[in-house]
């Protein structure tokens, strides 16, 4: 058997009728650990697919979240389409899926007919605010998430407006939520031969990241505020200037701040009566950073870096993407997959994050061309012929593939 066939979810059947990123990243992430994942697009494609940078005019946003996946194309408009989803569903194990709530019902799917198709099926929905609710028919995307969530308000300097994360936190967090709801669901399914619904929400995954933050808001009546680069609960943890840029230092520890003492060659601040104690040194974090960044000004990012880590003191430059991506640790651990394109031709993207010592991941298969393996798929999962394949396109179930413009 070949490292390919024993990756943990082979066999597993994924329809992703998912969008943009919250819903694709899951099914990705279920490709990668060895699904058949079939995404299913409509005639035009998905909008993803127009998003720049293009490599050859194909969208590197829709690659980098398309991967491990078959891909068909399907008029979920027509009747015809929708009885040929119909049949997909009856074949597959896990649904993932991000329209807004209700939406599976209006198309004929409502959840007491997916059980009627196949009690076995696993419905993953990702929405911004859930299935229910006063929230949930609401229009949602990543930043309306991290502004509802209350990730906006914490982010950011304290003098200056919120922001938002500079990435897509909110999608990514979902994406995640909904992996281990369907492999929970998974494992119950083993457990009882029933699928079940899974509803994973935007807000509430970015909710769980604040964990901390919820009890002691509703126990102790602390309302967090934003601290920019800083930490209200540690101190010196902040971003510190070198010579050449910043470093992120974390010395919130009496332990850690003694290694940093030695690091800068500065024992006596360990004595300060501003600085000899962990509250002591948080009330007065604006004069101990000062005192660091006297020193860190001095040296470089790689010399902060060599001389912190010699004392163990938990710190990183802050890298840009170009930096990030010719990174020592990354590049020897493996971590950018380089994936040949049919058209963009070989591209390196972010590798699979879970390593697991038996069954790895694998992200060697690009993402589908519109409409690539429509046919392929339903003589595999639906044991079409040709003949039955060319009545689904005449009552006007797919179209050709085409590209879109």
């Amino acid at each position: 058997m070949s490292a390919q066939d024993m990756r943990p979810l082979c066999g597993v059947k994924v329809l992703d009728l998912s969008r943009f990123v919250a819903g694709p990243h899951a099914a990705l992430m279920m490709g990668d650990m060895g699904a058949d994942v079939v995404k299913v697009e409509g005639l035009g494609g998905e909008p993803s697919r127009r998003l720049a940078p293009l490599i050859h005019g194909e969208s590197t946003y829709f690659m980098a979240l398309n991967r491990s996946k078959r891909g068909m194309v399907l008029d979920l408009r027509s009747p015809a389409g929708r009885d040929v989803l119909r049949a997909l569903m009856q074949k597959a194990d896990i649904l993932v899926e991000n329209f807004r709530p209700g939406t599976l019902a209006e198309m004929g799917f409502p959840a007491e007919e997916i059980e009627k198709i196949n009690e076995r099926l696993i419905v993953v929905s990702i929405s911004g605010f859930g299935q229910s609710g006063p929230y949930a028919s609401r229009g949602c995307f990543d930043s309306v998430a991290q502004a509802m969530s209350g990730l906006t308000a914490l982010t950011g300097m304290p003098d200056a407006p919120p922001v938002r994360a500079g990435f897509y936190v909110g999608d990514y967090g979902a994406a995640l939520h909904a992996t281990i709801g369907a492999l929970l669901a998974l494992t119950v399914r083993a457990r009882t031969g029933k699928g079940q619904h899974v509803d994973v929400s935007l807000v509430e995954s970015l909710l769980s990241m604040t964990t901390t933050f919820i009890p002691g808001y509703l126990g102790a009546g602390v309302v967090p505020e934003r601290d920019g680069n800083g930490n209200s609960h540690a101190a010196p943890a902040d971003l510190f200037e070198a010579s050449d840029g910043h470093v992120q230092i974390a010395a919130s520890t009496d332990g850690l701040f003694h290694s940093l003492t030695q690091a800068m060659g500065r024992p006596e601040l360990e004595s300060d009566p501003r600085f000899a104690s962990h509250t002591l040194r948080v009330a007065n974090a604006k004069a101990l950073n000062a005192e660091v960044n006297a020193w860190t000004r001095q040296h470089t990012k790689r010399e902060l870096g060599e001389m912190l880590s010699a004392h163990e003191v938990p710190a990183g430059p802050i890298l840009t993407i170009p930096e990030v991506v010719q990174d020592e640790q990354l590049r020897h651990r493996g971590f950018f997959a380089e994936i040949d394109h049919p058209v963009a031709g070989s591209v390196g993207f972010a590798g699979p994050v879970v390593r697991l010592s038996r069954t790895p991941a694998s992200a060697a298969q690009p993402a589908p061309l519109l409409g690539q393996h429509t046919e392929e798929v339903l003589r595999e999962w639906l044991g079409a012929s040709a003949q039955e394949i060319g009545e689904m396109r005449t009552r006007g179930a797919f179209g050709p593939a085409k590209n879109p413009q």
